[in-house]
């Protein structure tokens, strides 16, 4: 996949000119969801593609924005978008010239464009003698590429509202993933990566910023850098800190991970978290995905909700004081659930919506009822 694109198109204020009188079911939910959220009369067409782009969706969705999903055919495409939360389908032919014709004119009501076709390897993630490893693809599609093309689709309308200007925001995952790790780049001089990999302060090398597995199987993970964290950790495992080499002499460092691995394979994951919960030593348990949602911080927290099918999914964040994100409760769209209506929102006729049906340019599939 290479970069999105988001296409800002060059209007002044938000996208209102919906037909008059004409309010269907994605603009009464947000109404019902509440208006007041921070992207409220935003509307989104988002060209369906994979990872980052439908996450970009999700998150104009979830902070009040009409999203449209421009889908292919449910005969041709696999609905493979599971972050359709809060979004519409639209099945559009776009390789016909009907349909790219439609899709101009959708444009021509719409504030965003979202579009994720295509227009040096690097990895400090691993551990001594090992190979480079991925994680999953969090860094680059969804951090690199979603999370920083939803920010700049924001950011730019913002701006319009002061210069009534619309503009591209080109966001490249290779480049948003670069973007992130800016502290690697400019603590190279600090001394935190002039080792080889797997024995620096942040990449595993230091006992005290490990994982540990304990005696049931699970693992402890451990991030105690500051003086006074080491200290409640050293204390917790039941050692002398008066006894043990000086936290940064990185020679020990080895025998020191090994000493401490021994140690947490005594004891179960509950009994470690009995011994530090409470405590400043900045050691928590693994969790696997099923237990995070039950854990109390996030249970506390409501960092998980449900959809109406009982799906488990993080909840918006950041939190916004007055207006909050409302995600929707419904589950995600088929492709072509709401092509009729969403057109029909766009200004076209019913004849205009049957001459495209029967020239199989669009397509509907609205779900059968479970009698």
């Amino acid at each position: 996949m290479g970069p999105l694109t988001a296409g800002f198109l060059a209007r002044r204020g938000p996208g209102r000119a919906a037909a008059a009188a004409r309010c269907f079911g994605a603009r009464q939910e947000a109404a019902e969801r509440g208006a007041a959220m921070a992207l409220s009369g935003v509307r989104v067409l988002e060209l369906a593609g994979l990872a980052p782009s439908p996450l970009c969706g999700m998150i104009l969705a979830d902070f009040g924005a009409q999203v449209v999903r421009v889908d292919r055919s449910p005969r041709s495409a696999m609905n493979t978008d599971v972050q359709g939360r809060g979004k519409r389908s639209l099945a559009l032919d776009l390789k016909q010239g009907p349909g790219a014709a439609a899709l101009r004119r959708l444009c021509l009501r719409a504030d965003v464009l979202v579009e994720p076709f295509r227009h040096g390897v690097l990895s400090k993630l691993g551990r001594k003698d090992e190979n480079p490893y991925a994680p999953v693809n969090l860094l680059a599609d969804f951090a690199g590429g979603g999370v920083m093309c939803a920010m700049g689709i924001i950011m730019a309308l913002y701006e319009r509202t002061k210069s009534g200007k619309g503009q591209v925001v080109d966001a490249s995952m290779v480049e948003g993933a670069a973007y992130l790790s800016s502290f690697l780049w400019k603590s190279q001089n600090l001394g935190l990566w002039n080792r080889l990999r797997g024995e620096n302060l942040l990449d595993s090398g230091a006992p005290f910023y490990e994982t540990y597995k304990t005696l049931d199987g699970k693992f402890m993970a451990v991030g105690a850098i500051e003086p006074q964290f080491y200290e409640q950790l050293v204390k917790g495992l039941g050692l002398d800190l008066d006894k043990l080499p000086s936290q940064l002499s990185f020679s020990d460092w080895p025998e020191m991970k090994k000493m401490f691995a021994a140690l947490f394979s005594k004891k179960t994951q509950a009994e470690w978290c009995r011994i530090f919960d409470g405590t400043d030593a900045c050691v928590t348990p693994v969790l696997s995905l099923d237990e995070v949602a039950l854990h109390q911080h996030n249970k506390e927290r409501g960092s998980f909700i449900k959809n109406d099918q009982e799906e488990i999914s993080p909840r918006p964040s950041p939190l916004l004081s007055r207006t909050p994100a409302t995600p929707s409760p419904r589950r995600d769209p088929f492709i072509g659930e709401h092509t009729e209506e969403i057109l029909l929102e766009f200004g076209f006729t019913k004849e205009e919506i049957a001459k495209l049906h029967s020239e199989k340019v669009i397509e509907f599939n609205k779900p059968k009822a479970n009698l």
